[in-house]
């Protein structure tokens, strides 16, 4: 009985082979870039633009804004008094319409960090951008650029109306329009800047919500009810450094005698959103999300 002999080996098929000079490595025809900030930029402006909260809540600004401002001013030069609005700011009247008006800016803000947190949208951001430091200043550019835009034309379209209806009032010199335009847009914008800031600390809408809105009104209701004397220099300090009376510094028709004045609201905003700012970028490596 003869012995099996074991067959001969057959080739491995060609697509098994082993790589080599005849299989080349895969290369992607789409060009690989080193991303940076003007990418995230365009991703949260993407995000911000295409999210209907933002039309509404910027429509309701502006409707607030543009409504009372020109409503105020119509009443007021339909109903002239003795001495009329002589020697007065025209500017002035606008003040009305745009602290209401913050209030939107602030939930906005708020929304545009805090909202992705509800959703858990934050997560699917963070594995397109890992780095989290780039992603709040990315939303931070955004966010600023839109409300200062958006304030800016609202403000400068009712003082044009306003110093036309008003024709008793005195002509604002141009200090006064850098301020009552440029200068109380900025001051809202950065308003916002430190609501966005709050909702990355927060994360969480609602609460961040409710602080801001707080620290608009508390200040100012909470004065009003201190009739102590020993409590006067306390109530004197609430009046003048409330966020109500720091805008109205911008139309020179400041709640109080003493306190900020000029470009000082501004500076101080400054210096509280950059701190608030800080702080999230410091939670926001730390945390997890």
């Amino acid at each position: 009985m003869s012995t099996p002999q074991n067959p001969a080996p057959q080739a491995a098929p060609a697509w098994q082979a082993a790589p080599g000079p005849s299989y080349p490595g895969y290369t992607s025809p789409i060009p690989v870039v080193r991303t940076h900030l003007g990418n995230a930029v365009a991703s949260e402006w993407t995000k911000i633009r295409s999210v209907r909260s933002t039309m509404w809540t910027l429509g309701v600004f502006v409707l607030l804004v543009i409504g009372i401002g020109l409503l105020t001013a119509a009443v007021v030069a339909a109903n002239p008094t003795e001495g009329g609005t002589d020697g007065e700011n025209p500017l002035a009247f606008g003040f009305f319409g745009l602290l209401l008006g913050s209030i939107c800016v602030i939930t906005l803000g708020v929304m545009t960090t805090a909202s992705e947190y509800g959703t858990g949208m934050i997560r699917t951001t963070m594995v397109a951008c890992p780095s989290r430091g780039r992603v709040l200043a990315a939303k931070a550019v955004v966010f600023f650029l839109v409300a200062f835009v958006v304030t800016l034309v609202s403000c400068l379209f009712v003082a044009l109306v306003d110093v036309a209806l008003l024709t008793d009032a005195r002509d604002p010199s141009t200090g006064e329009w850098l301020k009552g335009t440029v200068g109380v847009s900025l001051y809202i914008a950065l308003l916002g800047l430190l609501s966005l800031a709050m909702g990355s600390i927060i994360r969480h809408s609602a609460g961040a919500i409710t602080i801001m809105i707080g620290l608009v009104l508390a200040p100012l209701v909470i004065a009003l009810f201190m009739f102590s004397s020993s409590l006067e220099d306390l109530r004197e300090a609430l009046f003048e450094y409330s966020i109500p009376n720091q805008m109205s510094v911008f139309y020179s028709t400041s709640l109080t005698e003493t306190g900020p004045a000029g470009w000082d609201p501004l500076w101080i905003a400054l210096g509280v959103t950059a701190v608030a700012l800080g702080g999230a970028f410091a939670l926001l490596e730390k945390r997890d999300v």
